[in-house]
């Protein structure tokens, strides 16, 4: 009967464990100008901003990333920033400022 109980909890322990994913990195920009475009390294990140957008929810990997807002041919801001694994975070588009 123990060499029973035993072999049963064995099991258990050697069971396979689910690992959670963790949730997506994302990145929000809010207050991007109308007529502006989002880029996220370097790369389009959406269509073009209009007038009383909501912000943009960006899915991104975890790491540092370079947030830019174009309008036309010229980068009117740009931030550099850090998301986690799972985190969220959010950039607010400063007129006429770089960070």
């Amino acid at each position: 009967m123990v060499f029973a109980l035993v072999s049963l909890s064995a099991c258990s322990w050697f069971g396979s464990k689910k690992h959670a994913v963790p949730d997506p990195s994302e990145i929000i920009v809010n207050g991007a100008p109308a007529g502006s475009t989002v880029f996220i390294d370097r790369r389009q990140a959406g269509p073009p901003a209009v007038a009383g957008d909501r912000p943009q929810m960006i899915r991104v990997r975890a790491g540092d990333h370079t947030v830019e807002i174009h309008v036309d041919d010229k980068i009117v801001y740009r931030e550099d920033t850090y998301v986690g694994q799972g985190e969220t975070r959010a950039v607010t588009v400063l007129s006429g400022l770089t960070r």
